[in-house]
């Protein structure tokens, strides 16, 4: 840590420096220039995580309930972020993409999904038959369609390293390194403990992404969510086969999971990527086959609310492990969207993992959810589309930190 941010009273402290957690120091910057903001990062690098290993798509928000936070965020964060990324040059694309229905089946769903964009107000969406889709898409085979061209994809590692120059540049830190342990009542503020350091804190906004339950147990917040982390595992198109794929190529989303299938994006900085599936991980930053962790995987395994929901949904389970385990299961499923993808087409891509937020009883957190305690604002689930919304959660989390702070003032 540089000596300037040694021993130093902040207004803010900032648990993590995923997309979220940095967008919501730089929103703290630019609407409060006096305050002293510190971004505390375990890692050594920005967007380590979620928002580093994720497809890079810039989500609509066509699938959101009405009125929820997915959905107003989601869109608001939209159109922030292509803002953004424009003025800061940070590679974007707003290319468009399809919702593809391959069954008769699907019809159904399909115009639900339509109508509720409708009611979103997502711009531009259009339903489209096969001779359209193939206009768009020419080597895939769906017999009706959603265009929804303000859909895109961007480089959100690129979008954070700008957020840390900005929010540097306005005087305050990100520092790396820093895990922090345990978060503690101190008179008039927070003592925030770190493997390295004890620092004070007027408020603690906990941004910690996979590890957000449990900086929100060190500061004493007894929520009953837990999270069970996903593994999504993605393969590449090689560059011989790339020509398949013109921009973002999705199926429908599953019906009772928040996961959007197995689809195809092409990426910012180049390539095609195809995926992902979703298997429970034994570890919460493990990207590998086999990672495993035994104190995590018995949290997991002593949380009812896990077994709750892999006993209602082992069917799902069962086919997702199988094609996490067999190339040609996974490939099946994409030859579902684009048939001539083979097996020789594809080169494993980096795995990503997702913090889906659980309740005892095994529900599934389908909202961004907030847990507010004294002078602590704890982001306890943001998932997809966060990276997209992640302008527009910084903004909900300062209304937050205006109604908490209304009796005793931060500055």
């Amino acid at each position: 840590m540089s000596s300037s941010t040694e021993q130093k009273h902040y207004n803010y402290i900032i648990v993590g420096a995923g997309i979220v957690g940095l967008s919501t120091a730089y929103k703290l910057s630019l609407t409060q220039p006096d305050a002293n903001i510190l971004v505390l990062e375990k890692e050594h690098k920005v967007a380590a995580h979620q928002t580093g290993k994720n497809s890079g798509v810039i989500h609509s928000g066509i699938y959101y309930m009405p009125g929820s936070y997915k959905a107003r965020l989601c869109i608001n964060g939209r159109h922030q972020l292509v803002e953004f990324c424009t003025e800061h040059e940070v590679e974007i694309d707003v290319c468009g993409k399809v919702i593809v229905a391959t069954e008769e089946e699907e019809l159904g769903r399909l115009e639900k999904i339509y109508q509720r964009g409708l009611e979103n107000e997502i711009e531009g969406i259009e339903k489209i038959g096969r001779e359209r889709l193939k206009e768009l898409e020419p080597y895939v085979e769906g017999i009706a369609a959603i265009h929804v061209p303000c859909s895109g994809i961007v480089d959100f590692a690129g979008m954070c390293e700008k957020l840390k120059e900005l929010i540097e540049k306005s005087g305050n830190h990100v520092e790396f390194g820093y895990e922090v342990q345990g978060i503690h009542q101190n008179g008039e503020g927070l003592k925030v403990k770190t493997q390295k350091q004890i620092f004070h804190t007027d408020f603690l906004i906990n941004c910690a992404g996979l590890y957000c339950d449990h900086v929100a147990k060190s500061g004493g917040v007894q929520s009953p969510v837990q999270i069970v982390p996903f593994k999504g595992e993605y393969y590449e198109l090689k560059p011989e086969a790339e020509y398949l794929v013109r921009n973002l190529i999705y199926p429908l989303p599953h019906k009772d999971f928040p996961f959007l299938g197995v689809h195809f994006t092409r990426m910012a900085l180049g390539g095609i990527e195809c995926g992902p599936n979703a298997v429970p991980s034994f570890k919460r930053e493990g990207y590998g086959k086999l990672s495993f962790d035994l104190k995590e995987a018995t949290e997991m395994f002593n949380f009812p609310g896990f077994w709750k929901l892999s006993f209602k949904h082992w069917r799902m389970g069962v086919d997702e492990y199988h094609r996490s385990l067999s190339k040609k299961a996974f490939v099946k499923g994409l030859q579902k969207l684009i048939p001539e993808v083979r097996e020789e087409h594809l080169k494993v891509a980096p795995t990503g993992v997702r913090a889906m937020a659980l309740k005892p009883d095994g529900e599934i957190l389908d909202d961004f959810y907030f847990e507010v305690a004294e002078r602590q604002i704890h982001v306890l689930n943001a998932p997809s589309p966060a990276a997209t919304a992640g302008l527009a959660i910084a903004d909900e989390i300062m209304k937050k930190i205006n109604e908490v702070s209304k009796l005793k003032p931060i500055l």
